[in-house]
């Protein structure tokens, strides 16, 4: 047992590390994906001030980016799954870096709502050239803990935002906080198409790690539309997941700095370092989100098992969240509020290698787009019950209730669609 150990451990070793590159690239776009998108959040309390909307339009704002991101997600997953990821990513991050900066245009609740519409455009091709990315370069025992790793971009953009806006709109004005994330974006670009390939075509690839990343037993070949996606309910499994749970991410993203403005009376200048610790606890949620499925794969349990307990155990980390309008001190708060986000991006890291699980690398990007588009459309529901409640009531009960119970639901939902994560039985389209 030792000398067979010993074996594994040297033959780990020599497989090459070149796919966590690959990874780290993915990172770096995550990142710079939240940071673009997380400016308005921290710049929202005293731009409503400035600009002069209300509640009810700044629900509108935040719609409009996730119209477009709805619409861009059912586009991008078959573009990507049609050209390829280096190019398809590639597109994408050049209409968001253009919509970052066009933020600096704008001066009125419509010239940002356009702004952030072409934004979700650009920033919809994010998620599924990603995924697709992971299940190129990535075998599936491995996929969960890469998505967590990229995942956690979301959280290190918005720790970067609440840490740099403040300082860059003080120092320069609020839209040279915009200019600035364009300007990350147009860099990646650049570095994205200098060095990535397929790792067929990667020359500095091993051919060990090569023979790792495709050491999956052989995929269906079959070419399927991906509107015939939805007749499988594994899709629909996907689908439901993202519908019911993405809306309470978007909650987070543009209400958490209003929240903490208005129960806890903070500044721009005060406002960061709360917003900062949030995140950096959902950025430790989303690795060790896709850590647990693969530690549980290694304890023995199968990928069913494995993936639902891990969702399960960051589902129950949200559910205190319903708690935090009852809290009076702020870091109390922040501590309920980190823990359910941590919760979300463990959770986040696992629904999204639910594709890669149970559908072949080429329609991964589809399957992906889809359920983007169904949380999108999620998100924009709860923006519009969220700006209305607020403007009639001035209250967060109902919605965090509504936020702490998504995850329990979703997960059954997906249990009762798909009981052993089996995989989807595709069929090749009849020649006609």
């Amino acid at each position: 047992m030792n000398d067979a150990s010993t074996a594994n451990a040297q033959a780990t070793t020599r497989v090459g590390h070149y796919r966590w590159r690959v990874c780290a690239m993915l990172l770096a776009a995550t990142t710079i994906n939240y940071v673009d998108r997380q400016v308005l959040g921290v710049l929202a309390p005293f731009l409503q001030t400035e600009i002069g909307w209300n509640e009810i339009e700044y629900g509108y704002i935040v719609t409009s980016f996730q119209a477009a991101y709805a619409i861009g997600l059912l586009c991008a997953g078959a573009i990507i799954d049609r050209f390829g990821t280096r190019i398809g990513y590639a597109i994408a991050i050049s209409v968001w870096s253009v919509a970052a900066m066009a933020h600096a245009l704008a001066g009125t609740v419509v010239g940002f709502a356009l702004a952030r519409f072409a934004l979700g455009l650009g920033e919809a091709g994010n998620f599924p050239a990603a995924i697709k990315t992971v299940a190129e370069w990535f075998p599936r025992r491995e996929r969960a803990l890469a998505v967590g790793v990229f995942n956690a971009g979301s959280n290190v953009g918005a720790v970067l935002a609440p840490l740099l806006v403040p300082i860059i709109a003080a120092t320069w004005g609020w839209q040279a906080a915009f200019l600035f994330t364009g300007v990350l974006s147009a860099t990646w670009l650049v570095g994205w198409l200098l060095t990535y390939r397929t790792p067929e075509d990667q020359p500095k690839l091993s051919a060990a790690e090569l023979a790792h990343i495709r050491s999956d037993p052989p995929e269906p070949t079959v070419k399927l539309p991906w509107l015939q996606l939805l007749r499988h309910r594994q899709a629909w499994a996907f689908v439901a997941a993202k519908f019911i749970t993405d809306p309470v991410w978007w909650l987070f993203l543009f209400w958490l700095g209003k929240f903490l403005a208005s129960e806890y009376k903070l500044s721009l200048s005060t406002i960061g370092l709360p917003m900062i610790v949030v995140y950096l606890m959902a950025d430790v949620g989303s690795i060790a989100g896709g850590w647990l499925a693969g530690r549980f794969i290694k304890l023995g349990w199968d990928v069913n098992r494995a993936r639902k307990g891990a969702m399960l155990a960051c589902a129950l980390c949200v559910a205190p969240i319903v708690l935090v309008t009852q809290v009076d001190n702020l870091w109390v708060a922040v501590a309920l509020i980190g823990l359910a986000m941590a919760g979300h991006q463990g959770w986040s890291a696992n629904v999204f290698t639910l594709p890669s699980d149970m559908f072949p690398r080429h329609a991964v990007a589809s399957v992906v787009g889809i359920g983007g588009f169904a949380g999108a459309v999620g998100g924009m529901l709860m923006s519009v019950f969220t700006g209305a409640q607020l403007e009639s009531t001035g209250s967060y009960a109902r919605i965090f209730l509504i936020a702490g119970s998504a995850y329990l639901i979703a997960l059954l939902v997906v249990h009762l669609l798909v009981p052993r994560l089996q995989p989807a039985a595709l069929q090749a389209k009849p020649a006609v």
